[in-house]
């Protein structure tokens, strides 16, 4: 591997510096839209979780999970550490999923987010609406629930995007040897 030189690696810590100040960003922008408007809103830290683990390791895929999931405890008013000990477990299999099996593609973003959006719905309504027999409670589901997670998919592909264009420009790209440029001119 070629060795980097100093005025790459100050680029590099730069660029590392910006990219995550900008996630910082958009999760505290996320954040305050959640607060604000109505009971039928996305709830944007999810694919904004997803996004951030799909290219970061365990460790900070597991603090971002955390950190999105307290900032939801607080939006929802839910029980705080309910939705961050959730996100907190599905941010580090995204991101082991991500290091292993997937490519960082729109389409396997939209699963994830949906899965985990599915997920926490369901827990949601059962722990709070369900298991406590109320009358008529399918209706929660139905007019809030679901809604809800429809709009948390939708909102995936907007996120996608800017996070995309962030990851375009900001994520440092590997350095080559001469023999593997070789070997991939030949092929």
């Amino acid at each position: 591997m070629r060795i980097k030189t100093t005025r790459e690696k100050r680029i590099l810590i730069v660029k590392t510096v910006f990219r995550w100040f900008l996630y910082l960003l958009i999760m505290l922008i996320c954040f305050v839209s959640m607060n604000a408007g109505t009971f039928i809103k996305p709830i944007l830290l999810i694919p904004v979780a997803v996004c951030i683990s799909s290219n970061t390791g365990e460790l900070q895929a597991a603090f971002i999970g955390s950190a999105c999931g307290f900032m939801i405890d607080l939006s929802c008013d839910k029980l705080l550490g309910y939705n961050a000990v959730i996100l907190c477990v599905f941010c580090v299999i995204t991101s082991l999923c991500y290091s292993r099996l997937l490519r960082n593609r729109l389409i396997n973003a939209i699963i994830i987010t949906a899965l985990i959006s599915l997920i926490q719905g369901v827990l949601d309504y059962n722990f709070y609406y369900d298991i406590w027999g109320y009358e008529d409670s399918s209706l929660i589901l139905k007019h809030y629930t679901m809604p809800v997670i429809l709009l948390t998919i939708a909102s995936a592909f907007v996120i996608y995007a800017v996070f995309h264009l962030i990851n375009k420009f900001l994520m440092p790209k590997p350095h080559l040897t001469i023999e593997e440029a070789i070997k991939n001119f030949e092929e």
